[in-house]
């Protein structure tokens, strides 16, 4: 892709998953990554294997201030953060007249509040440099709703939205903001659902044309080109990585 090679990159949920492949996706472009995540162990781990370089932080992508540290981190360590992209997630299926309110909160504050927070603590220096990229990993679930994943939809669409908003009050800054929904896709959090309910899978595979689960390479593909150049004039567009599992 054109224009990452020297770009830091700052990449939310990198310890597993589709966003520890986006870092490593990013790296091979040349970006410099600071890989986030509560579990430090798979972020070194994550970054242990970048040709380009990084660091590994340890943050709570709910909190703000947790997530200004990291930056300020990333930043003395790497340089400028230009890229941000963020994957943190987590979800519980369920019956929502079966989940609690305590599991409603943990959603929203990983999936919602964490881009939320990550977006604002790297804003301030993009503005002030007049550029940068941030790519939001949302999910179709977030387009079309999900059973079993009622709040998860309803975090996942508030993804979309901000986006789009903070992307019309970014833009005279030359700043872009886009978003990449991921269909079902083989990472450690499907897998945990597929040992829950095995049917549940099956029944996932066989709703996608393609007849497969994505792998988190493909979504890394979609974040790299939102992330490069080639995407220079894109911005608060939303890309739906599913195998045709959704088609707009």
């Amino acid at each position: 892709m054109r224009g990452l090679e020297g770009k830091v990159a700052m990449v939310t949920g990198a310890a597993s998953g589709i966003g520890r492949a986006a870092a490593w996706r990013l790296g091979e472009e040349g970006c410099p990554v600071a890989a986030v995540d509560l579990n430090l162990s798979g972020a070194q781990e994550t970054v242990a294997k970048l040709a380009s370089g990084g660091c590994a932080l340890q943050a709570d992508v709910a909190y703000l201030s947790a997530m200004q540290e990291a930056v300020a981190e990333a930043e003395r360590s790497l340089g400028a953060v230009r890229i941000l992209v963020c994957c943190a997630g987590w979800d519980k299926v369920e019956p929502f007249v079966e989940s609690t309110e305590a599991t409603w909160e943990r959603v929203i504050a990983i999936n919602l509040k964490g881009v939320i927070a990550s977006t604002r603590a790297v804003l301030d220096g993009m503005i002030e440099r007049r550029d940068g990229a941030i790519v939001h990993i949302s999910s179709d679930a977030g387009r079309v709703g999900s059973s079993g994943e009622v709040v998860y939809s309803g975090a996942k669409a508030g993804i979309i939205g901000f986006s789009k908003a903070v992307a019309r009050e970014v833009a005279r800054f030359g700043i872009r903001v886009n978003v990449v929904c991921p269909g079902p896709t083989d990472t450690p959090m499907l897998q945990a659902t597929k040992e829950a309910n095995p049917r549940l899978a099956e029944a996932l595979v066989k709703a996608i044309p393609f007849r497969r689960l994505a792998r988190p390479e493909e979504i890394a593909a979609a974040v790299a080109f939102f992330a490069s150049a080639d995407a220079a004039y894109v911005t608060g567009q939303t890309l739906s990585v599913s195998g045709g599992l959704t088609m707009a």
